[in-house]
């Protein structure tokens, strides 16, 4: 006997196609070696500078981001800030010590 399989092909709407709500980012850090990442507004900023630090070799407690002149901490995401397809992120290195 033959079998009959069943195929379901997903034709979608624009009303129904999921929003892929991803912006892209420009982290710029004091020495003009910027870095450019693409995340979605609902992303918690901390898997952007996890990753920024990874490929700088940076330790996350060493540096501050800053967005519009405001620290960033790694709970908030681009949505709640409002950031937009091309925004930039200030990075700094903390300085320890002085004289």
């Amino acid at each position: 006997p033959r079998r009959c399989q069943r195929q379901r092909w997903g034709v979608m709407s624009d009303e129904t196609k999921p929003e892929v709500d991803a912006i892209n980012l420009k982290v710029a850090s004091q020495d003009g070696n910027d870095i450019y990442f693409k995340c979605k507004k609902t992303t918690p900023l901390a898997k952007l500078m996890n990753a920024y630090c990874q490929r700088q070799g940076l330790a996350l407690g060493s540096v501050r981001f800053l967005f519009d002149g405001i620290r960033l901490t790694q709970h908030q995401t681009p949505g709640e800030l409002d950031m937009e397809d091309g925004d930039v992120i200030d990075v700094m290195v903390e300085q320890e010590g002085g004289c």
